[in-house]
């Protein structure tokens, strides 16, 4: 009898989950075709012609009309954009204005320097942010809790430009304790292609695999103040909602009767508590991520960090418009990744969510 009343809840289950994973990836379709709407229709609204700016202001008129012709701009828009669509799902974004070389390569020399830069910087932000937000949640009010709120607005409040010229002063400047701008010392940087071989094209792993370990701690010394100061951003949001959400699950019925029962409070905070806060704290470092991945613009820009964003800002000075695009339409692949990925630990941790 039970063998029988087993047999189709299986196949329902897996009609259940057939049905959530196809309704996933039309959802991300749907917003993915949203962003490649948006940016087709700012290529065409902005004022600079891709035409003159390709060939120059002294091309000919039998120049223009050819390219023209060549790059599809005389076509319905509704065919232009089908177009657009299909080049994009091909990995075609392109070719750079500045340089001619396809905007999807470019944008895979920059990219894995925002990787690095942004993936250590939700480090510290989750090592430092999550044991602060549980310290003020255990004792709200205390001058522990005061702390943490005054760190975590100061973290709000100050612009980030800010603390970057100020950190390369005080660090850099007057204490020498790190390295300056860039990813490397002019030194090392041109040994780089000679000594290390390029896999994964981050500096840190890349050394580390090559046993180059000066190398890999001239890198870290010029990595360590830009990811410090985006983590000190991440630290900021996170230890804000781990607060919110421990002081709301800290109050729950089986949290005081766990405390009844004499556990200790260490297993109360960090194994029962924990347990129910990680799941809404999941979502909350996946957007803190995804918001270092496409916000460290300022960031790579003060610091000379080679990185995606500080490639779209140099594009958008030159109006190398389809590299701002292309970049644009990366960050947006690796936002809706993101939470996509989000989504599937969130299903992972809460069974109620299957």
């Amino acid at each position: 009898m039970a063998e029988l009343s087993d047999t189709p809840a299986q196949p329902h289950a897996a009609v259940s989950f057939l049905k959530q994973t196809a309704n996933t990836v039309c959802s991300l379709l749907i917003t993915f075709l949203g962003l490649l709407a948006v940016t087709f229709i700012i290529a065409r609204i902005v004022p600079v012609d891709p035409v003159t700016a390709i060939l120059g202001e002294r091309a000919t008129g039998e120049q223009i009309a050819t390219l023209r012709t060549k790059l599809g701009l005389d076509d319905p828009l509704w065919q232009q954009f089908l177009i657009y669509i299909r080049d994009v799902f091909h990995g075609d974004l392109g070719l750079s204005i500045r340089t001619r070389d396809p905007i999807l390569s470019e944008i895979g020399r920059y990219f894995p320097a925002t990787l690095e830069l942004s993936t250590l910087g939700i480090i510290i932000g989750i090592f430092i942010g999550i044991p602060a937000g549980v310290l003020g949640a255990t004792k709200p009010g205390s001058w522990r809790d005061q702390i943490v709120r005054l760190i975590g607005l100061m973290g709000y409040s100050m612009p980030v430009f800010w603390l970057g010229l100020m950190g390369l002063l005080l660090f850099y400047g007057h204490l020498g304790w790190v390295g300056g701008p860039g990813r490397l010392d002019s030194m090392y940087e041109m040994m780089l292609d000679m000594k290390v071989k390029p896999v994964t094209h981050m500096i840190l792993i890349d050394t580390a695999l090559a046993g180059e370990w000066d190398m890999f701690r001239n890198a870290l010394s010029h990595i360590i103040l830009p990811a410090s100061i985006l983590g000190y951003l991440s630290m900021a949001y996170i230890s804000r909602m781990t607060r919110s959400f421990m002081m709301n699950e800290l109050g729950q019925e089986y949290i005081t009767t766990a405390r009844v029962k004499g556990m200790p409070e260490r297993r109360v905070i960090w194994v029962h508590a924990m347990r129910n806060v990680a799941v809404p704290l999941i979502t909350v470092i996946a957007l803190s991520y995804a918001n270092l991945l496409e916000g460290a613009v300022l960031t790579e820009t003060i610091f000379a960090w080679p990185g995606l964003g500080r490639y779209i800002t140099d594009a958008l000075l030159i109006n190398d418009m389809p590299a701002v695009l292309g970049g644009t339409i990366v960050v947006g692949a690796v936002y809706i990744g993101i939470n996509m990925f989000s989504d599937f630990l969130y299903r992972l941790a809460d069974p109620r969510a299957k």
